[in-house]
């Protein structure tokens, strides 16, 4: 009897220890399930405003752009609008050629008058020289059109809000954007473009054309009031296994020590007011260790800076 009771009660024990358990694991459960919660929605707001921070660098890069861009424009719109003008003088007398055919065709005019009408067109504007003429000018007010195109196009893409989907690509695609939404602000300083063959990655295509977007930006920065060289930018793409490498060096001023460590702290610029937000490099850094990618400085006061972004290959994307 003694032997039951005893067994009885250490049943007991046993099943109120293990329900304690239980319940304990189910609180601990239930606790860590609502800040699993809150941490899932931590990173999504982090996220957010990461990508607000992005958008808002791309818009202090665009405002840095304005000055070069409105030029850049400026001169095929400039000469476009000049053609059409002299486009609108010539049509003049192509009306006027018009509208006597017309009254030929009818019957309203003998053909001696259309024939004087021709001689004395012909020795106020001459046929073979006003059929070169709407050629040209046509040809050049296509082209000039057709470059504000690009050049808007090109702006639309780079401030166009960016999702985070990572595409199969060449990288090079991103780099040649960079280039040729900054044509006209480079061209104080000497570019130099080696691209060779890279393999396909998924990436962001849009976030690689700003990270190049704002080396260039630096570079160029770094190169403006050399006095005795002139400025030189080099732009090198290359797959050095296991990593695509972007590397942009410039000739510039470069960095002392202690600027260089501090490249990557948010705010901190050694440019002047209105010139550079702080954020250009924090937001490099960012976006390239999203690709699983690391970045690799090299700079000495007055001889120049070198900066190399390694992305691995990434053949698989889920």
């Amino acid at each position: 009897m003694t032997m039951d009771i005893d067994y009885k009660q250490a049943y007991l024990r046993e099943q109120s220890a293990r329900l304690q358990a239980e319940q304990l694991i189910e609180d601990k459960s239930r606790v860590l399930f609502a800040l699993n919660e809150e941490l899932e929605k931590k990173v999504a707001a982090l996220e957010h405003q990461q990508a607000l921070l992005v958008h808002a660098e791309k818009m202090a890069t665009l405002g840095t752009l304005s000055a070069g861009v409105a030029h850049e424009i400026n001169n095929p719109l400039a000469y476009a609008m000049s053609n059409l003008e002299s486009l609108q003088y010539i049509n003049q007398s192509v009306f006027k050629l018009l509208e006597l055919s017309q009254k030929l065709a009818q019957g309203e005019v003998s053909e001696r008058e259309f024939r004087e009408f021709l001689i004395n067109m012909n020795e106020i504007h001459a046929f073979d020289v006003i059929n070169q003429d709407i050629v040209e000018l046509i040809d050049d007010s296509v082209e000039g059109l057709r470059r504000i195109n690009q050049i808007v196009r090109n702006l639309l893409n780079f401030a166009r809000p960016s999702d985070n989907e990572k595409i199969l690509v060449d990288m090079t695609d991103g780099v040649n954007n960079a280039l040729k939404l900054l044509k006209s602000q480079l061209k104080g300083v000497e570019v130099i473009t080696k691209f060779q063959p890279i393999p396909l990655t998924y990436c962001n295509l849009s976030a690689i054309n700003q990270i190049v977007v704002n080396l260039l930006i630096n570079a160029k920065h770094a190169c403006e009031n050399l006095m005795q060289k002139k400025g030189r930018i080099y732009i090198e793409v290359k797959f050095s296994d296991p990593h695509i490498i972007i590397g942009v060096e410039d000739n510039g001023c470069g960095m002392s020590e202690e600027v260089k460590g501090r490249i990557f702290d948010p705010f901190f610029t050694t440019k002047s007011v209105g010139k550079g937000t702080g954020m250009g490099m924090p937001l490099v850094y960012s976006m390239v260790s999203d690709h699983q990618g690391a970045i690799d400085i090299s700079s000495h006061a007055n001889q120049g800076t070198n900066v190399r972004c390694l992305f691995p290959v990434i053949n698989n994307c889920f």
